[in-house]
């Protein structure tokens, strides 16, 4: 029985770890406003909101009641191999303050450890209650005996 050669191993070594490698490479996603601090230092207390527009461009988001705070949002996600789920590794918020003539109050800059990271997509917030079972929650309703759990 004839033994493959080294240069032989190394070929199929190498067929193979091609495209293993695809897989285990690693992504990194980069996501939302892109932070210039040279920009966001020019924001001065009592600028105007159409300069702030000028100077950092159009926020992200913008505060549902007033139009008084302007957030521009950035996230920096990591996939180490393919097909496994993202994990934030950076998250940082641009806030911009307006009085009630939109003159700048303030500017605060927030990252991951300033709150939580929650999945903008999905469109659901977690509650404070807990799941139940149809039948336990009909249970829970009719009497105080509930044989399915809490």
């Amino acid at each position: 029985m004839r033994r493959p050669s080294s240069l032989a191993r190394l070929a199929v070594l190498a067929i193979v770890s091609v495209p293993l490698a695809a897989c285990v490479g690693g992504e990194e996603f980069h996501r939302g406003y892109v932070t210039d601090e040279r920009a966001v230092n020019q924001v001065t207390k009592g600028m105007s909101a159409d300069k702030v527009l000028e100077t950092l461009g159009t926020p992200s988001t913008v505060s549902t009641v007033g139009n008084r705070k302007w957030y521009y949002i950035s996230q920096i996600s990591r996939r180490p191999v393919q097909f496994m789920r993202e994990q934030v590794i950076d998250q940082r918020v641009t806030a911009v303050y307006f009085d009630k003539n939109l003159r700048v109050e303030r500017v605060a800059l927030y990252g991951l450890q300033d709150g939580k990271v929650f999945d903008f997509i999905s469109r659901s917030t977690p509650t404070g209650g807990e799941d139940q079972s149809f039948l336990g929650q009909i249970f829970k309703g009719t009497t105080t005996l509930n044989p399915f759990g809490a």
